[in-house]
Parts: structure tokens; sequence; C-alpha cells
């Protein structure tokens, strides 16, 4: 019973991090209807100027938020200058070769600028773990789920509560009927773009302490978040955590319980769940289930 627990909670806290990456992966699908295969370059680059702000001094937090800055600003450019330019044409292929490319230049460009080799990153709170019972708690683990939960309710308050979160909603759903009515869609979809690569910085520079800061570090971590947003519903911001931590769950325990699945062969388990998702429910467990007139 132990042991079971002990991989829960270790699942919920990776859960919580994949959430968070698919939820970068939903926003930029609700603004563009697109899956940026970028995503996970975008934050691996962002973890990056995380690091080498903390190196020329800046307290940790401030080289994190700082980051979120920096990729905020690339993620609304990015949709400025190369997705928007092809946003009406009727096909997605030319777009998703994009952010294909996109990916292949941030990767090689990371490994330019800092090499390939492993970096440490600190933990943003370091420390003897903590006991809850029978159950053993990093500190950076606490600070993962609270920084999700965090930003969830903040998210919530945005896309609920104000009129910047409203006119997001209408730009995404409707463009056109948005515009009609006055609503700036480019400025709201390049907001889209800029939060999706913010949250995808702040969720790198929390995976990095356990993973190692280098250009291929978030591969197969991207590949849970994708099994996440699909899990979710692809236009679900709730969906995309809740399958986050179904997702980590799952993991976790398969690589426990399963024997030949093991540690080395967890990967199978997302894509299992892709699978059975798209053959059950393509729509997702939250995605909005689109009806076609004939």
């Amino acid at each position: 019973m132990n042991v079971f627990l002990q991989q829960l909670v270790d699942g919920l806290t990776w859960g919580a991090l994949y959430g968070a990456f698919a939820l970068s992966i939903v926003l930029v699908y609700r603004a563009s209807g697109i899956v940026n295969f970028a995503q996970g370059e975008m934050a691996m680059f962002s973890a990056f100027f995380a690091w080498q702000f903390h190196q020329w001094g800046a307290p940790l937090y401030a080289a994190v938020f700082g980051a979120m800055v920096v990729a905020f600003i690339g993620g609304a450019a990015a949709e400025r200058v190369l997705i928007r330019p092809l946003a009406s044409s009727p096909n997605h292929m030319p777009l998703v070769i994009i952010t294909l490319g996109l990916m292949l230049v941030l990767n090689s460009a990371a490994g330019w600028m800092w090499g390939v080799q492993s970096k440490e990153f600190p933990a943003i709170a370091a420390g003897p773990v903590l006991a809850l019972g029978p159950v053993a708690v990093s500190r950076q683990s606490l600070v993962i789920v609270g920084a999700v939960s965090v930003v969830a309710a903040l998210l919530f308050v945005l896309f609920q509560r104000t009129k910047v979160g409203l006119a997001m909603r209408a730009a995404a759903a409707n463009p056109d009927s948005a515009q009609f009515l006055g609503v700036p869609v480019g400025r709201m979809l390049m907001i889209g773009w800029g939060l999706a690569a913010a949250i995808g910085a702040l969720a790198a520079s929390l995976a990095a302490p356990q993973l190692f800061l280098q250009p291929n570090m978030l591969v197969a971590s991207l590949i849970y978040a994708f099994a996440a947003a699909v899990l979710g519903g692809l236009d679900s911001p709730v969906g995309a955590l809740v399958g986050g931590l179904c997702v980590g769950v799952a993991e976790n325990l398969a690589g426990t319980y399963i024997s030949w699945i093991g540690h080395d062969f967890k990967q199978a388990v997302a894509l299992a769940l892709i699978l059975g998702v798209l053959l059950l429910k393509p729509e997702g467990l939250f995605g909005a289930r689109k009806v076609a007139r004939v």
C-alpha cells in the first residue's frame, strides 16, 4: 500500500507538469486550430533563458519569470510572423510543417548557443524531502503542484471574468463574427500563443531540475503532454489539466506494477491512451462534440 501511495503522489506531480504542457498545446489549438509540434522546443529554449539569467546573477524566481516574459514575446512573434500569413488557408498542413521546422530550428539553436551537454538546473525549492505519513514528497514537487494550480486559477479568472479573456474566447470560437463585433482577433490570437509559450516556459523550468537541462530534455514529456491533451480534449483547458493528471498516474503505476513495461517502456502507456481515446471518444473527455449538417 505504501508503494502504491508513493507512486500515486509521484504520478500526480508529473501529471501536473504534463497538464501544464498540455494546457499550452490546447491554448494554441484553440487560437489557431493547429497542433504546435514546436511547443516542447519553445519551452526548452525558454528554460535555457531562465538558466542563463540565473547564471548572470538573477534570483531563480526572477530568472524563471524573465524567461516567461521572453517566451510570451517569442510565442506572440511566432504567431504573427510564421502562422498568421498562412492562417486563412483551408489546408493546415503548411502550418503543421512550419511548426515542425520551428521545432528543428529551436533544437539546433539551443545546442549551438548553450551546447548539447546536460546542465544542472537548480530546484526552486531545495531541501530535505517531507514525510506525509507513509509518503515522501520533495519540496520541488509541492512547488510544481502549487504553481500549476495557481496558473490554472489565473487562467480561469482570465477567461471567465475579464474582457480580454472573453475576447480571446470569442476570437478562438468564431474569428469572423468576433471581428465583425469589433474584437481585435489578430491581437487575441497573439496573446493566446504568448500565454501558451509562457506556461510552457514555467513548466520546463520546473521540470529541468529532474530532467537536467539539454536540448532534447522534453521529448518524452511532450509525448505524455500530447496524450493528456487528446485524453482531455484538444479544445478544453480543464481537460488538459485533468488529462495530464490521469496520464501521470497511469504511466507511473503501469511502470511499477506491469513488469513487462517497467520504467524503460512507459511511453507505450501514452501511445495506448492516445490510440484508445481516438478510437472510442475522439473529442476527448471534456472536448466539445462537433456536429456537422449534411
